[in-house]
């Protein structure tokens, strides 16, 4: 109890530090190590988070970041990576980019956290991920055909290249403008990575303009 009200009041006064932009490097946030090239339009700022499905954390961080991207203004760009470190990580991703290849990735994605977390279904194996997405529109066989695409490969080995470049140790994690990395320790609990985050973006817009 003494170590939730602890996290509660770290919370708060993150809170507060974040809407001050008053963030601290090495102790809310990290630099990385190497900027690493953002895939956005010229003016954007690029936030990305990267996840697995499989990660309870990450799972638990999606309720309040999606309420965060609902509301985020016209130069921010959100977009979600899925973390590649082997095994089911890499099935998981697997599945995510081939609903992004089929056009099912808005309507599948709050359901596959839900199905692995809530209703205890792995979503490992090519033939389940194939019949969960088949409820979304896909048949069976398409989802088995993206799945095992190149393009999808690809897009994968290209997560596994970026991730290795941003030298990410686990996820959830945020990266804002491919250089300031937000993690669940740095921002004091997984509520405030979102605030960490926004802070953080407003430090990338006095940087451009100064």
């Amino acid at each position: 109890m003494l170590k939730s009200l602890m996290l509660a009041l770290a919370g708060l006064t993150l809170s507060g530090l974040a809407s001050a932009q008053s963030l601290v490097e090495g102790e809310h946030y990290e630099v990385l190590p190497e900027a690493v090239e953002t895939q956005v339009d010229e003016g954007q700022i690029e936030v990305t988070e990267a996840f697995w499905y499989g990660c309870p954390h990450c799972y638990n961080l999606e309720e309040p970041l999606n309420a965060w991207v609902a509301e985020l203004p016209d130069d921010v760009s959100f977009q979600r990576m899925p973390a590649t470190m082997g095994g089911d990580w890499n099935q998981h991703a697997m599945a995510f980019y081939a609903a992004q290849e089929l056009g099912i990735l808005d309507a599948i994605h709050d359901d596959f956290f839900h199905a692995i977390h809530e209703d205890g279904r792995s979503l490992t194996e090519t033939d389940a991920i194939a019949a969960f997405f088949s409820d979304y529109g896909v048949s069976e066989e398409e989802a088995q055909q993206a799945l095992g695409s190149f393009a999808v490969k690809s897009r994968v080995n290209q997560a596994n290249a970026r991730m290795r470049s941003m030298r990410l140790m686990g996820v959830p994690a945020l990266i804002v403008d491919g250089r300031y990395l937000v993690t669940p320790s740095g921002a004091g609990s997984l509520a405030n990575m979102p605030q960490i985050a926004d802070a953080l973006v407003e430090k990338v817009r006095a940087e451009r303009e100064g």
